[in-house]
């Protein structure tokens, strides 16, 4: 078993990625989270990212090698190679995609390079890549799609964040802070949160790029950023191996959870099912964990 780095979820599943060849499916509808189908050899070199769709349908995983898979679930609840689109390849410069993200319908797939660019590739059309961002040339280490499919906004080594809008391809904000490790749109699009090696949470509203809150308390670089559905609640997962979950309302820490002292790779809630919400956290321990909103029981 190697470091869990990265999840993604659906209504009904958390998949898993780590240095193995194989992907790992796990059912959320039962009580012990039992692994349900396993992905052998999706990854030669073992996986770093994974995406899913917001409809649960389709699932986007990155290798070390620097493949794009495509991945498409049955009507039997189980995976297997997206027809026609396996394998998706930065032309360009082969081995250097890095960060993925999904629209909501899979339609459309974004990923981040070594050198910077966000490559965009239609997974419909006869001619896949649609559009190419360009930045200032810096490592692109984190990636998020708003929810409805407006505005793309990437995270960058040099501290840069860059927000687009994807109906006319342009850069609307520029917006410069310390590494960038995590972007996240809120569910509604009206708020990102970014984080990374400043140890702290900012708040951008998407539309005026104005900085508008900070989330201040993590020890260690923050890593993982994920909002729950209603985005109520904004969920970190650090290097220092503490979640923490935040309240947007009164943009303070509501829990911290520190099972672990072994870096987070990768935090993600899952869909609420009743009247409480769950989240799974997984990285250098080697372990998934599940918990219960912010008791962490």
């Amino acid at each position: 078993m190697t470091d869990i780095f990265s999840l993604a979820v659906t209504r009904t599943q958390v998949i898993s990625a780590s240095g193995s060849s194989s992907l790992k499916v796990y059912s959320t509808t039962e009580a012990d989270y039992p692994i349900v189908q396993t992905l052998e050899g999706a990854h030669k070199l073992g996986c770093h990212h994974l995406a899913t769709s917001r409809d649960g349908r389709k699932l986007a995983s990155v290798g070390f090698g620097g493949e794009v898979k495509v991945w498409s679930i049955g009507d039997d609840e189980k995976w297997a190679i997206e027809e026609g689109i396996s394998v998706v390849e930065d032309k360009n410069k082969v081995g250097q995609l890095w960060a993925i993200a999904l629209a909501e319908n899979g339609r459309f797939l974004a990923c981040t390079t070594h050198d910077g660019r966000i490559r965009v590739w239609d997974m419909i059309g006869d001619d896949n890549d649609v559009v190419e961002y360009e930045t200032k040339g810096s490592f692109g280490m984190c990636l998020d799609v708003s929810v409805d499919g407006q505005f793309t906004a990437s995270g960058h080594e040099n501290g840069g964040i860059y927000i687009f809008a994807n109906n006319s391809s342009r850069m609307t904000h520029s917006l410069p802070i310390k590494p960038v490790r995590s972007v996240a749109f809120s569910p509604g699009g009206k708020l990102l949160a970014a984080a990374g090696d400043s140890r702290i949470i900012a708040l951008f509203d998407v539309l005026s790029g104005d900085q508008i809150g900070n989330l201040t308390g993590h020890g260690g670089w923050i890593m993982s950023l994920d909002w729950s559905d209603t985005g109520e609640y904004l969920l970190s997962g650090a290097f220092d191996g503490k979640t923490k979950v935040w309240s947007i309302d009164t943009r303070a820490c509501v829990a911290t959870h520190a099972e672990t002292d072994k870096s987070l790779w990768s935090v993600k809630w899952l869909p609420k099912t009743g009247r409480t919400e769950h989240f799974a956290i997984g990285g250098a321990n080697r372990s998934i964990s599940f918990y219960r909103e912010a008791t962490g029981s």
